[in-house]
Formats: C-alpha cells, structure tokens, sequence
C-alpha cells in the first residue's frame, strides 16, 4: 500500500466535512469501513497501475529481443525457408514449402525456392516449423510459487512473479495458455501491451466454489461467515469466488465476465490438494451449475468444471458445461455421455511421477494414486469412445513444476502417437480455446501454420513422427519463437 496516500487519505477522513461533529472516527464501525475503503482503494490502484509498475521491466526485454519484444520491423515480411513444416493438423510432415508472414499473421506457404521481393529471409537449417504449442489448464498466476506465498505475499509480488514465469513460459514454446483460475486480468493486459512477454491468456478470471468446495481456502476459524462480512483474502485478490445458491451462481459468474473472463470455471466436484472436499464429493446442485452455464451462454462463452467422479461429470454435462477438466475417475457411462453430448475432455497427464506434487500425508497420497490409476484409463477411455480431448499440465504452486511443462506432453506418447500428441498441443487445444465464440480475446485461429493464421511459430531441432523429447529441453531444441510475427529467440 502507498503509505503517503494512505496518509492523505486518513487527514481527509480526520479533517474533512465531519469534523465539526462529535467524533465518530475511533467506533468500531468508522474505523471498519476506514479499512475497507484503503483496501479497496490500494487494490483498484493496483490493478489499475500494473501497466506502470511493469513498465521498468519491459526495457530490460527489450535490450535482448529489441522494442516491443520483436527483431523485426514489423511492417516488413517475414519468409521462413529451408524448413520441415508440421502444420498443426497432424498430417505428415511436409518438404518443398516456405512460410510468409506479414504483421502478426501468416499470409501465404510459397514453394521451396519462390522469391518474396522485400522479404527477410531466415534460413531454417532444414529444421522442424511448428505452430506455438497451448496449455489449456494453466494457472498463470499460481504455477511458479509455493502455495504458502499464495496465501501470504503482497499481490505485487504475486504478479511480479507471474510476469517473470510468463517469461519463461514463452521461452518453453507455450505461445497460449487457457488460464484455469486467478487473477491474471492484469498481467494479460500487460503482455497484451507489449509491457511484458509472455503467452497470451485466456482468462477464467477467480474460480467459482460452493461453501467448502475446492476453491474454499478459508480457515477453520473464519466459520461460520455472516451474510454482512467481508469477503476472504483469497476472493479480494480473485483466485475464487464463494457462490451458494444460483443469485450468488448467477452474481459472482457475471462479475468474472465482467472484469473480462473469456471463459467461466466453476468446482463442481473435490480435489487431492484441497484442505476440506474429499475428492469423492460432488460440489453445486445441477441448477446452481446451470445458472452459471446460463450466465456464461448470455455473454456467448461457456463453462470449464473442474470434476472428477461420474456422478459429478454427469452432473455437469446436465447442466451445459462444455469441458471437462481431469475427470480422470469417469467411467465407461459418463464418457459416453461426454461424446454424446460433443462435451470437450480437458486431461493432465496426472501420473503420480517425478513431476507429480509431494504430499506429506497419506490421505492426499491415496488420492492421487486413485487419479494417477484413472488417468491411464481415462487415455484409453478417451480414444476407444473418440472424445475431443485437450491437453494441459495444471502445474500449481510448484516452482520446479514448471520447467516439466514440455516434458509432461512429451511422457504421453506412451498413450498416443507423437504426431498426435503434437496436433493435440497445437491445432485441436486451439479449436478448445475458440469454444470462447464472442468472448475470445483473439479471435484469428491458433495453433496451426496455414494462410490467416496468427503468426505463432517454433522452429525446433526434432522428429515427432519418432518422439517428443525435443520439448522436454527447450532451451536447447527451440532456436526460433515467434508470437504475434514477433521474433523472441532466434539462434539459427
């Protein structure tokens, strides 16, 4: 908080139109709504003065990537040459081909050898072309730091770490990430800007919970909460949102469209990490859920629930949420239904393995075997039935987590072919990020290489009709990133 204006602020309360009446300024109830006030105050600020606060920062990327992140004058075309194209569709690699790209957009695949007058030309080394790869279950703002920070750092802090993990997210060739909860409005106008690189971000903005679903991270002392009371840290903030009952549903839904949310994610059923929700338990009523998918199909976007039971999955599809996020304990019934209803299965790769959280207690370590069981099944689930399916990580509160983000597509092979496995990463999660309709913040298609597609491109040493392991050691394997037709690395 700005100690200054806070000072300015309490002489004006001290001195200001009431002070020639008896002083009311030490009750309770003055010194309440005082506080209430310069919180609100200090957090409008905040958000508002993000742009500036980051601004420093945007000329320390600059001297290595030049202004605004780019190598390039942007006005001039860009001709990538010498190269072996994966197009993001997942059809064979292609030979004999060039890409153009004009501003932020790809405008044309000229042959092998055509002349674009004008042009820079950057040779490829006869090097993999892919599109950027998209993260369709990622926390922008709580993937990079200890839970414990989470729940006690400054928010400054918080998005300050998330604008340097950005960073790094970018450089591991995530051009685009679906951000499944927290307050990462900012920070992605931040990077919208050009203050900061990083991925652009589909927001979820604070995830909806019911009372005692995932998303209450409330102490055991602050129940029971009295209608009146103040909302938690965690929902000041805008990591989630208390809603019981649809008007609460329906309320607290609509603010997140409001501040900008692209999609809505509400909790419909427990978690492993959670304090309080077995992960068992099914969280909302169907009409509770169904008030937020109607809330979201107003604004034309949809919902993202987080569930894993079959009760809960079916409960979910009930109500009209779109995607289903891990649902790694559903059974042959609910996947049917999935499909059925064309319902989109967003799956992590949660396999209880050297990228997995450690848990200190057995209850949480059962949990997880139980779901690093079901994801094998829900793989296989997922293909016998033809499931649209969405790859993402997930990885939360795990600063080491976070550099696994390529390796943990790259392990999946084990359940799909590579050319799969990368079209999933590429071209099909962007046909989930284009589940936003009207609300999709960018709305040229993503994750492919054609004519009209925005320019998000890797160049990378590997073979992913053999494997992925290139993406597990970016910072060897990638030599060109590019978002937007801006050049981020290029070390051909």
């Amino acid at each position: 908080m700005n100690h200054a204006i806070t000072a300015d602020a309490d002489r004006v309360w001290r001195t200001g139109p009431i002070r020639h009446q008896a002083c009311t300024c030490g009750s309770v109830v003055c010194q309440l709504l005082h506080e209430r006030v310069m919180s609100d105050m200090s957090r409008r600020m905040f958000a508002g003065g993000l742009a500036t606060m980051l601004a420093p920062f945007a000329s320390l990327y600059a001297t290595e990537t030049g202004p605004g992140g780019a190598t390039r004058p942007p006005e001039r075309p860009l001709l990538l040459s010498n190269l072996r194209l994966f197009d993001g569709t997942g059809k064979a690699v292609r030979h004999g081909v060039q890409v153009l790209i004009q501003g932020k957009l790809i405008t044309a695949l000229p042959s092998a050898g055509e002349k674009v007058e004008g042009a820079q030309v950057i040779d490829c080394q006869g090097k993999l072309v892919m599109p950027g790869m998209i993260d369709t279950h990622w926390h922008t703002m709580l993937a990079a730091i200890p839970q414990m920070t989470a729940m006690t750092a400054d928010l400054g802090y918080l998005y300050i770490c998330a604008a340097q993990e950005a960073q790094r997210t970018l450089m591991r060739g995530f051009t685009s990430v679906r951000d499944a909860g927290g307050p990462a409005f900012a920070l992605k106008r931040a990077i919208d800007e050009g203050l900061v690189p990083g991925p652009r971000i589909y927001p979820s903005g604070a995830m909806i919970s019911q009372t005692s679903g995932h998303g209450d991270f409330r102490l055991r002392s602050d129940i029971p909460r009295a209608a009146n009371e103040p909302l938690s840290m965690v929902e000041q903030v805008g990591v989630a949102m208390i809603a019981d009952g649809e008007t609460e549903v329906l309320r607290r839904v609509r603010e997140q469209l409001m501040l900008g949310a692209s999609q809505i994610k509400m909790l419909a059923g427990g978690g492993v990490a959670s304090l309080y929700d077995p992960l068992d338990s099914t969280q909302f009523t169907e009409k509770e859920l169904r008030a937020g998918v109607e809330a979201a199909a107003d604004w034309n976007t949809y919902v993202m629930a987080h569930v894993y039971t079959p009760k809960g999955i079916k409960r979910a599809i009930k109500a009209g949420v779109r995607s289903i996020e891990h649902g790694q304990l559903a059974d042959e019934e609910s996947v049917r239904m999935m499909r059925d209803e064309g319902v989109w299965w967003s799956l992590q790769p949660f396999l209880q393995d050297e990228d997995a959280n450690p848990y200190a207690d057995a209850a949480r370590r059962e949990s997880q075997s139980r779901v690093a069981q079901g994801t094998v099944r829900a793989y296989e689930m997922a293909q016998k039935y033809g499931i649209q399916t969405g790859w993402g990580t997930d990885i939360l509160f795990s600063p080491r987590g976070t550099v696994t983000q390529g390796r943990q597509l790259a392990k999946l092979t084990r359940f799909y072919d590579p050319m799969t496995l990368l079209k999933q990463a590429t071209g099909t999660n962007g046909e989930l990020l284009a589940l936003s309709g009207e609300r999709n913040p960018y709305p040229q298609p993503l994750g492919r290489i054609a004519p009209g597609m925005l320019a998000d491109i890797l160049v990378a040493d590997g073979d992913p009709t053999a494997n992925l392991d290139f993406l597990a050691h970016p910072e060897r394997s990638l030599h060109l990133i590019m978002k937007d037709g801006a050049v981020y690395k290029n070390t051909l």
